[in-house]
């Protein structure tokens, strides 16, 4: 079984535009005469590779702590783009994608319009994840996070994929911190792949 961390750490990954900076410290030192270290951090719960509930963008959906736990492990694919997706390259994409998807972004632009949002609304696809700090193209975020987040999917943002290739191979395992109420949480992001032969 080979593992891969997809993670990014929340120290080194600048917030989003216009969220709260991140700030970590220690407030007892053993280098400094204290008995023990001890740290606190302070931070957007959209900081680092998270996880969108759809509550983030539907009052009236569920919470990170809502969310069913399967939703974050399981069988998943891994696809490369080098632009914008659109609603016709979903529809290419999802037939033979597992019900967990991951983006790797190797261009400029990247995320997806919201034609690709409807397509996956209405298919079975239950997590969408993606390398970038947000899913949504920019011109175009907001509406793709209310698709999702009215039709329930969950969101998978600011992942590690450089050294992921393309597969369907992968098994998913992606956690939340429990924050209960919250819209958002950090988790740890790792794939599984099975050595071949073995």
């Amino acid at each position: 079984m080979i593992i891969y961390d997809i993670s990014r750490s929340i120290p080194e990954t600048p917030p989003y535009e216009n969220d709260p900076e991140t700030v970590c410290e220690f407030v007892s030192s053993i280098e400094d005469g204290d008995e023990y270290n001890l740290s606190m951090f302070s931070m957007s719960s959209h900081t680092g590779t998270h996880l969108d509930a759809p509550f983030h963008f539907d009052e009236e959906g569920k919470k990170i702590d809502e969310l069913r736990l399967s939703t974050f492990y399981g069988k998943c694919s891994v696809v490369t783009t080098d632009r914008i997706l659109t609603g016709g390259d979903m529809e290419r994409i999802l037939p033979r994608s597992r019900k967990r998807l991951l983006i790797r972004t190797t261009g400029e632009d990247g995320g997806i319009e919201s034609s690709a949002a409807q397509v996956i609304a209405d298919s079975d696809l239950t997590l969408i994840g993606i390398d970038r700090q947000s899913i949504g193209a920019e011109f175009d975020n907001n509406r793709v996070h209310r698709i999702l987040a009215s039709s329930g999917v969950t969101i998978l943002e600011n992942l590690d994929l450089e050294d992921i290739k393309e597969s369907n191979d992968y098994t998913l395992c992606a956690f939340p911190i429990r924050l209960d109420g919250f819209e958002a949480a950090p988790c740890r992001a790792i794939l599984f792949e099975q050595e071949k032969g073995f």
